[in-house]
């Protein structure tokens, strides 16, 4: 039987244990934190990016329901975890460079200045209201995506992937 899942052409006919095991063995070092997003498509959208650049986690922080149907499925393939509390989910980034992406702040820098760590967490909130000021207080670094038309920012499912891919540019390739 054909297997039609949206998969590389390498993991064809695997069973999804066997695809995790597989990404598993080469995942990138980055994590993913999204706090407080509203629309639960922009998770599952997130969650999709996430397995496309095979990140180490995305932490879901706040409600734990979100629409899987964005993801595609994909989060079969990586590892989420829900922490309730921002403090729960602080108390998983000891070692790690916390980087918030977020443009309603006057702390926040452009993207393309930034020179990733390999252990870094991406933060990503709400489109509405953004991430909280108490997850904010904790990153170690803000950054904005800088646009060039007239609207101030991008969907914060493509923030997610612009970010993303900027991290793998700089440390995997």
């Amino acid at each position: 039987m054909e297997d039609l899942r949206n998969l590389v052409d390498k993991y064809k006919g695997l069973t999804n244990e066997q695809i995790f095991c597989s990404l598993a063995s080469v995942r990138s070092p980055l994590e993913i934190a999204i706090e407080n997003v509203e629309h639960d498509f922009n998770i599952g959208s997130i969650v999709r990016t996430a397995n496309s650049f095979n990140v180490s986690k995305v932490h879901i922080i706040g409600k734990k329901k979100y629409n899987r149907r964005g993801a595609m499925c994909t989060d079969k393939y990586l590892k989420i975890i829900h922490h309730a509390t921002i403090a729960d989910f602080l108390k998983t980034q000891q070692d790690r460079e916390l980087v918030a992406i977020e443009n309603n702040t006057p702390r926040a820098a452009e993207l393309h200045l930034k020179k990733f760590s390999q252990n870094t967490t991406l933060i990503f909130g709400s489109e509405n209201s953004g991430i909280t000021k108490e997850l904010l207080e904790h990153a170690a670094d803000v950054r904005y995506i800088e646009s060039f038309g007239s609207t101030r920012s991008v969907n914060v499912g493509a923030a997610a992937a612009i970010a993303m891919y900027e991290y793998t540019r700089q440390v995997i390739f």
